[in-house]
């Protein structure tokens, strides 16, 4: 799955900036049920030497699409995955977790880079 993300050099190493992306047609299977389960990612990365590329991000967030896992575990490995993969000074995830059993989730995971000074961009 990991394999399947690509990157590009950042073009502005020097300046900090903002990137934010809206994923909102994510799917994965419920482990318990087998029933579909549905979000909306919402990612914010200020990005160090490398960007994710789009189209690669499109496909990998696709590739849950027959996954069983619970919404916490599944949102937790797509920020390790990103984080892993492209070393920003820092990274946000936001996962809206549609309606299920009348409930929405909603799961949140930042990291920021050691030594990283935030500048006033988050």
């Amino acid at each position: 799955m990991k394999d399947i993300l690509e990157t590009f050099e950042n073009p502005q190493k020097k300046d900090d900036y903002l990137i934010k992306m809206d994923i909102p047609e994510f799917t994965c299977i419920c482990p318990l049920t087998s029933q579909p389960d549905f979000a909306e990612f919402y990612l914010e990365y200020v990005p160090d030497k490398l960007c994710v590329e789009l189209k690669s991000l499109k496909l990998y967030m696709g590739s849950y699409r027959d996954i069983g896992a619970f919404h916490e575990d599944i949102t937790n490995k797509i920020f390790n995955h990103l984080f892993t993969l492209i070393k920003p000074r820092f990274m946000k995830i936001n996962a809206h977790w549609k309606v299920r059993g009348g409930i929405t989730t909603y799961v949140e995971i930042k990291k920021k880079k050691n030594g990283w000074k935030n500048t006033n961009l988050i």
